[in-house]
C-alpha cells in the first residue's frame, strides 16, 4: 500500500508531527521585544495606578479637611461630645509625655556632657539641653506620643464605626459624622497638643537639670544662667507653634484613616497603622518646614541676631 513500507511510513509520520509541534511551540512563545514592551506596559501601568489613587486621595483628604473646618465654624459641637475627647487626649496622656520627656532630658545630658567635656564646656550644658528641648524635641516628642496613642486610638474606634455601619446610621439620623464624630477630636488635639508640650519640655528641663547637678556635678548656677542665655520668648513661641500645626495633623490623618477605613479586622488594623505612620511623616515635613520659615522670620525681625 505505501511505496516505503510500514515501518518508513510511520517514522515519516513521526518526524513530521515533532517538527510541526516544535513550530507551534516556537509560535506560542512571545518574542524578547514583546515580554520586554510588556514588562515595560505593566510597569507604566502600575506607577499610572499609584499616582492617580494618591491623587484621588489627596483631593478627598483636602475635602475633608474643608468640610472639618466648615463645621467647626458654623457649629460648636455638644458638650458630651467634647468632654470625654479632651479627657482622652490631654488628661490621659499627661503621664506618658511626663515619663518621656523626663528619659530624654536625662539622655541629652547623658550624651552632650561627654561631647561637651572635651572642650571644657561642660558648665553650658544647661542652655544646650533646655534650647534643644524647647525648640525641638518638646513639641516632636509630644507629637510622636500623640500620633501613637491618641491618633491610632482614633483610627481604629473611627475605623470600627465605618465597619459597623455606625457612620453611615449616624448620616441615617440626620446627623453630620464629621461634625459628631471628627470636630470634637480635632479641637482637643488642637487645644491640647500645647499643654502636652509644655509638660514635655518642663519634665525634661527638670530631668536634666538633676542629672546634671546631681551626677555631673554642674552648679546650678551656670546650669540656669547659661539656660537663660540661650534660650527666650522666641523659642518658647516656637515649640507652642509647632505644636498647633502637629495637633492639627495628627487628628485630621487620623480622623481620615479611620473613616475611610475597609472592611474587616484587617482593614482596622491597617488604618491604625497607617495613621501613625503618615502622622509621623507629616510631623517631620512640617518640623522642617516650619523651622525654616521661622528662622527666616527671626532673621528678618532680628538682624543680628542668632537663631
Amino acid at each position: 500500500m505505501y511505496p516505503w513500507g510500514a515501518p518508513q511510513y510511520r517514522r515519516a509520520r513521526r518526524l513530521c508531527t515533532n517538527f510541526m509541534s516544535t513550530v507551534a511551540s516556537d509560535n506560542s512563545k512571545p518574542q524578547l521585544s514583546t515580554r520586554i514592551t510588556g514588562w515595560f506596559t505593566d510597569w507604566v501601568s502600575d506607577w499610572g495606578e499609584l499616582v492617580i489613587s494618591s491623587c484621588v486621595s489627596l483631593g478627598d483628604f483636602c475635602l475633608f479637611i474643608f468640610s472639618t473646618f466648615r463645621w467647626m465654624f458654623s457649629r460648636i459641637p455638644r458638650g458630651e461630645t467634647l468632654w470625654p475627647n479632651f479627657y482622652q487626649v490631654g488628661v490621659s496622656s499627661l503621664p506618658v509625655v511626663a515619663l518621656t520627656g523626663t528619659f530624654i532630658g536625662v539622655v541629652l545630658a547623658l550624651q552632650s556632657s561627654s561631647q561637651l567635656g572635651h572642650y571644657g564646656l561642660t558648665n553650658q550644658l544647661g542652655g544646650v539641653i533646655n534650647l534643644t528641648l524647647v525648640r525641638e524635641l518638646g513639641p516632636v516628642l509630644a507629637a510622636t506620643m500623640l500620633a501613637g496613642r491618641v491618633g491610632s486610638a482614633m483610627a481604629a474606634e473611627l475605623g470600627t464605626m465605618r465597619v459597623t455601619e455606625q457612620i453611615d446610621a449616624l448620616s441615617a439620623m440626620g446627623a453630620d459624622p464629621i461634625h459628631y464624630l471628627v470636630v470634637p477630636r480635632f479641637l482637643a488635639c488642637l487645644f491640647f497638643i500645647p499643654t502636652l508640650t509644655i509638660m514635655a519640655d518642663f519634665m525634661g528641663v527638670a530631668g536634666g537639670y538633676f542629672y546634671s547637678n546631681i551626677w555631673l556635678n554642674i552648679d546650678q548656677h551656670y546650669y540656669w544662667t547659661n539656660s537663660a542665655k540661650f534660650v527666650n520668648n522666641f523659642d518658647l513661641f516656637t515649640g507652642i507653634l509647632k505644636s498647633l500645626f502637629f495637633g492639627s495633623a495628627i487628628s485630621l490623618i487620623s480622623c481620615y484613616q479611620g473613616f475611610n477605613c475597609k472592611a474587616g479586622a484587617e482593614g482596622v488594623g491597617k488604618a491604625a497603622t497607617s495613621s501613625f505612620v503618615f502622622a509621623f511623616i507629616v510631623i517631620l515635613i512640617l518640623d522642617l518646614s516650619l523651622g525654616l520659615t521661622l528662622k527666616a522670620v527671626y532673621e528678618s525681625w532680628y538682624p543680628g541676631g542668632t537663631y
